[in-house]
């Protein structure tokens, strides 16, 4: 192996590190319908221990904060975790604790909590089944697992177009995955599915780059292959005149058999 050479995982990690500050103050991961449902939906159960897979800027722990006796928010990144710690600080909530890790390879033992969360996150893991897989394990039987995710059309035009504009952005990407998809790994890893809701989200270019620091061969990239999109990519993803463009979303929400 070659000194440029790295793991997947530390890739991630630096990549989100050096964007922590960024995430944190990110609009379109602060706010959503899907966000609000998923403390809606723990406010019923008011989990003793909840965790929050792959936490980024940290809004899925700020938002279930209120509804659970303690989160544990973790990721890859020490900078994002250092980030998250400082604004859950700033807001008070002092029943967030961070913990750096792999969804992979969970530093916790089975059973551990009565919720599981994931936002935004997945599509960054390097083996999904795995981390679902781990998900199960820590989770305790019956607790809700909730999951939020962009994903992928079942058309194989319109994944296409989303893969290679993802990974263009920003090479930590991995895969958005289908509903279907989802649907058989999760039941495969031992989850029920409960319900699924779908959203669009509208990504505005020039912010969805700068977020990523994504380099300007990279941007010129995406924006030929925008450019040059048939009629039914440019339609289903609202391909605008700067850029700016939607991408379809779900929540899933289950829970550990």
């Amino acid at each position: 192996m070659t000194g440029t050479q790295r793991r997947h995982e530390d890739h991630v990690a630096d990549r989100f590190g050096a964007q922590a500050a960024a995430y944190v103050a990110s609009a379109v991961h602060a706010a959503g319908a899907d966000l609000d449902r998923m403390a809606r939906r723990l406010h019923g159960s008011r989990p003793a221990r909840a965790l929050d897979l792959g936490c980024g800027g940290g809004h899925v722990a700020f938002a279930i904060a209120p509804e659970a006796g303690s989160v544990t928010a973790l990721d890859l990144s020490p900078d994002m975790l250092a980030a998250v710690a400082a604004e859950a600080a700033r807001r008070g909530l002092s029943n967030i604790a961070t913990e750096a890790g792999s969804a992979e390879a969970l530093p916790f033992p089975d059973a551990s909590f009565d919720a599981v969360t994931t936002r935004f996150s997945a599509h960054h893991w390097r083996d999904v089944r795995a981390g679902l897989s781990e998900a199960r394990r820590v989770a305790k039987p019956g607790a809700p697992t909730l999951i939020a995710d962009v994903v992928a059309p079942d058309d194989a035009l319109l994944d296409t177009h989303l893969q290679a504009v993802e990974l263009l952005r920003d090479p930590s990407h991995v895969r958005d995955y289908s509903v279907p998809e989802w649907l058989g790994m999760l039941t495969d890893a031992g989850f029920t599915v409960d319900k699924v809701t779908h959203g669009r989200l509208r990504m505005d270019f020039s912010t969805w780059i700068a977020r990523m620091r994504t380099p300007e061969p990279h941007v010129a990239a995406i924006r030929s292959l925008q450019a040059s999109a048939p009629d039914e990519v440019a339609r289903h993803f609202g391909i605008e005149p700067d850029g700016s463009f939607w991408i379809d979303t779900v929540l899933i929400e289950a829970a550990a058999v």
